[in-house]
């Protein structure tokens, strides 16, 4: 069984959905993992909470450490990461997933979900910000402050979840947008970041059984061809392990590929024959 054990690890946006599902696959594999977002305890969010996962993780043989974090303010940001290095003193993995979506309450009348916020000149400005603040703009917030303490530590890796939205129309334009701008900020990151031994990449998750998917099925009605949240994280348990890292730095990859390429499986949803 992979091991991380003595690894440090931040994963934003982590109380529920692919971030949860990532921080409790490096717990499992023994990393000590700091997991942030707004929600911290149930009272938060009925759907998870930071307090949630960091028990989980703690349950599953690692070390779970909740931070509150509103990702949209960076002094907030920061003070994560000075706590990270205060108390840690290195930092080996972020994994930058927080992204702020629109929930059924704040959708324009007849939208189901932000998949419907098309045509972009019929949707609110604001949706723009709210796919690309908590989101791109974000995710280069947390790498600028993760960037020194992997510096200090001798290397690491940051893994940026995007999707295939960066690469072809998804319905809704400030998505796609946005996940292209994460795309872009993994490769150009891997640039500068080489000389120091980290490597950057963009990751693109499978269509994912999260808390979201499964409490709506009139939007999601069709879920063949899923997975379970914790299959994303075993991809990101095999980066964060494999010694050749830097082979793939400035790469988005595909979960199915990564799948093959390391020999893991869904470990909750059988594969379909």
């Amino acid at each position: 069984m992979t091991t991380l054990r003595g690894k440090i690890a931040v994963v934003t946006g982590a109380s529920r959905g692919i971030g949860k599902g990532i921080a409790l696959a490096l717990g499992e594999a023994g990393a000590t993992v700091y997991v942030t977002g707004r929600s911290l305890d149930a009272s938060d969010d009925h759907r998870g909470s930071l307090a949630q996962t960091a028990a989980q993780i703690d349950a599953a043989g690692g070390v779970g450490i909740a931070v509150r974090c509103d990702h949209a303010d960076d002094a907030q940001v920061e003070a994560a990461f000075e706590r990270i290095g205060a108390e840690r003193g290195r930092l080996d993995l972020l994994v930058n997933n927080a992204m702020s979506t629109p929930q059924r309450r704040e959708l324009p009348p007849g939208a189901r979900s932000f998949w419907d916020l098309h045509p972009f000149w019929e949707v609110p400005v604001a949706f723009w910000d709210a796919f690309n603040d908590v989101g791109a703009r974000s995710h280069y917030v947390a790498s600028a402050y993760a960037a020194p303490l992997m510096i200090k530590t001798g290397g690491g890796l940051i893994v940026s979840i995007t999707s295939s939205g960066a690469s072809r129309y998804a319905q809704c334009v400030a998505y796609g947008v946005a996940k292209a701008a994460t795309q872009k900020l993994a490769a150009d990151m891997a640039e500068e970041l080489r000389p120091h031994g980290i490597a950057s990449m963009a990751m693109w998750p499978g269509f994912t059984r999260t808390e979201d998917v499964l409490g709506n099925p009139d939007v999601y009605d069709n879920l063949t061809g899923t997975v379970s949240p914790r299959y994303n994280g075993l991809a990101v348990v095999a980066l964060a392990a494999d010694p050749r890292i830097m082979d793939k730095t400035g790469r988005h990859l595909r979960i199915g590929e990564l799948a093959q390429e390391y020999g893991f499986v869904d470990p909750e949803i059988p594969p379909s024959r």
